[in-house]
C-alpha cells in the first residue's frame, strides 16, 4: 500500500511536493524531505520520459508516494510512466466523465481497462506481484481546471475507479472568469474559494480525495478545513529560487549593499 493511502486510512491529510526540474538529484533532495508524496510534472516541466524515469528510480528509496502529472489525456503517455514505476497519474485538462473514465481505463490492466501489459520497470520497483496488485495500486486524478469541466464536476467524480481530482487553480481561475483573474495559486476571491469547496465537497460525497495546488502551507491549511486531502505546498523551482533569493537578501541586507554595481553598491 502506497504511503498515501495508509495516511489517508487514517483520516489524515497529506503534503505534496513538485519536482519540474529534469534531474534525478534534485528529485532524490525534494524526495527525501520528507513529503508524503511528489509529483513529476512531465506537462509544463523542464524534463520528459528519459528524465522521469531515473527522476523515480532516485527517489524510490525515500518511501514517498510518486506520480508522474502526464502532459495530456494520452494513453501513451499515462501507460508507459506507469511501466516506469509511477505509482500514479495526474492527468491535465478533464473536462468530461468521459474523459475521466478514458483516463481510468488507460490505468487499469484487463478486465477493468485497457492498460497494456507491460511493467518494464514497474515490476522491479513494487514486487513480482505488480500484474496481481496494480489496479489496485496506482492511483488516478483527474485536473479539473476548466470552466467545462467545473460545469461538469458531477459526473467527473462519479467515474468509476476514480481515486481523486486535483484542482488546478491558476487555469482554473484563468478559465472561470474568462481571463480576467490572473493565473497565480492562493485565490482569495470569494468565488474562487466558493468553486475550491464545491469540489471538495462533491469529491467527499463520494468518498474520493480532493487535492489542491497551493502555494504555502498557511493556505494548504486552510484548504484541509475545506475538505481537501492532499495538498502540494511548492516544488523544486520555487524552493530554489525562494532559498536563493533569501540568502542574497540577506547578504545584501547584513553587508548594506544593494547588488547594483553602482558606485556605492560595493
Amino acid at each position: 500500500m502506497t504511503r498515501v493511502r495508509q495516511v489517508w486510512d487514517r483520516g489524515l491529510p497529506t503534503i505534496n511536493a513538485w519536482c519540474s526540474i529534469g534531474s534525478p538529484f534534485v528529485a532524490e533532495i525534494i524526495a527525501a524531505q520528507g513529503f508524503d508524496s511528489v509529483t513529476v510534472d512531465m506537462q509544463h516541466g523542464a524534463l520528459d520520459y528519459t528524465d522521469l524515469l531515473p527522476m523515480l528510480q532516485a527517489m524510490r528509496a525515500s518511501g514517498a508516494t510518486l506520480f508522474a502529472r502526464v502532459p495530456w489525456l494520452d494513453p501513451a503517455h499515462v501507460m508507459k510512466a506507469l511501466d516506469a514505476g509511477a505509482d500514479g497519474i495526474i492527468c491535465p485538462m478533464i473536462n468530461t466523465g468521459a474523459e475521466a473514465a478514458r483516463l481510468v481505463s488507460y490505468m487499469r490492466y484487463p478486465p477493468l481497462g485497457t492498460r497494456s501489459f507491460g511493467p518494464t520497470r514497474a515490476a522491479f520497483a513494487h514486487g513480482a506481484d505488480y500484474a496481481a496488485t496494480a489496479n489496485r495500486r496506482v492511483l488516478a486524478f483527474a485536473m479539473i481546471e476548466t470552466a467545462e469541466g467545473f460545469a461538469n464536476l458531477e459526473e467527473i467524480v462519479a467515474t468509476p475507479g476514480l481515486d481523486g481530482i486535483y484542482v488546478g487553480p491558476a487555469d482554473l481561475s484563468l478559465s472561470l472568469s474568462n481571463g480576467a483573474l490572473a493565473a497565480v495559486m492562493d485565490r482569495e476571491e470569494p468565488e474562487m474559494i466558493a468553486a475550491f469547496q464545491k469540489i471538495a465537497a462533491a469529491c467527499q460525497a463520494r468518498g474520493i480525495i480532493a487535492a489542491l495546488h497551493c502555494g504555502t502551507p498557511a493556505y494548504a491549511h486552510r484548504a484541509i478545513g475545506w475538505g481537501f486531502r492532499m495538498t502540494t505546498v511548492g516544488g523544486d523551482t520555487r524552493f530554489l529560487s525562494a532559498g536563493a533569493a533569501a540568502a542574497v537578501a540577506g547578504f545584501r541586507k547584513l553587508t548594506g549593499q544593494d547588488g547594483s554595481g553602482a558606485p556605492g553598491g560595493y
